[in-house]
């Protein structure tokens, strides 16, 4: 089985996803879903940085929480500054963090989570995986920006992938 889907819940998630997105049941969608949901992950398995141990799913479920607090809380600041606010005055820039996290598959979960939260975007992992660079849409304090994103962010993914 382990041959064939080497990632389950990878598997699953790209089968729902492919339904969510035709929004369709008939025969072709469901096929072409479980194509997809065998095929990817088999296709991808090289590239996946290392087996993931999830430990502290109660971690992860406040992290998740907190995630989804801060995308919503991010989206609402970034459509009323952008509402109110002269593009002149917004402080756009780029932020170094500095890392401890060295765990692939944690900075994979951070990578994304920038992604996903409105006025933030992805911009590199220095090579050796110490430093995290973020383009910010608005940054009025550098400082609490950093410890904030070292606190909810970080800390819980060392948890759940380090510990």
């Amino acid at each position: 089985m382990k041959r064939w889907i080497p990632s389950p819940p990878l598997s699953c998630a790209l089968f729902v996803v492919w339904l969510l997105l035709n929004q369709s049941l008939d025969a072709a969608t469901l096929l072409a879903a479980l194509v997809l949901a065998i095929a990817v992950p088999l296709l991808t398995k090289g590239l996946r940085p290392a087996t993931v141990r999830m430990r502290r799913p109660g971690v992860a479920l406040r992290l998740l929480f907190a995630v989804t607090y801060d995308m919503l809380k991010s989206a609402y600041d970034v459509a009323r500054l952008l509402l109110t606010r002269r593009s002149s005055r917004l402080a756009s820039t780029f932020v170094q963090i500095p890392l401890e996290m060295r765990d692939p598959n944690g900075l994979a979960v951070l990578a994304m989570v920038m992604c996903l939260t409105p006025g933030t975007a992805w911009g590199e992992v220095a090579f050796d995986r110490s430093t995290l660079l973020i383009h910010l849409f608005d940054l009025p304090d550098e400082a609490a920006f950093i410890a904030m994103i070292k606190q909810r962010y970080e800390r819980p993914l060392m948890e759940i992938f380090e510990s």
